[in-house]
């Protein structure tokens, strides 16, 4: 199927492909799970069917497409970060740099003299 045939298609026949597809692909699938399928291309060919449907059905005016209701507007507080989390930050670094300031103790090794 080519990209200008699916544009000159309405939403509803845009819907009514994509179904028939999805079917074809699903029967397609188990074909090919129980070996018995012949052309495997054709998997491939709907799998980029559909996708092509998908996308020009989003691209399709905003008009044509069913409405949706708008996402709500979210609150400013959203982008700041929690006083917990900040707390719990700090006291992380607090124990990191304690660990880091520890000098570590050297240990020496004994060595036997060969006599």
């Amino acid at each position: 199927m080519k990209a200008h045939q699916v544009r000159g298609m309405t939403q509803d026949q845009l819907d009514d492909e994509l179904v028939k597809l999805k079917k074809e692909q699903f029967n397609l699938r188990f074909q090919a799970a129980s070996g018995q399928l012949e052309n495997t291309a054709r998997v491939r060919q709907i799998r980029r069917d559909i996708a092509r449907i998908m996308t020009i059905s989003r691209q399709k005016p905003v008009t044509e497409a069913p409405t949706r209701p708008a996402p709500k507007a979210k609150a400013e507080t959203t982008t700041k970060a929690k006083p917990k989390a900040k707390a719990k930050a700090k006291a992380k670094a607090k124990a990191k740099a304690k660990l880091k300031a520890k000098p570590k103790a050297k240990t020496k090794t004994k060595t036997k003299a060969k006599g």
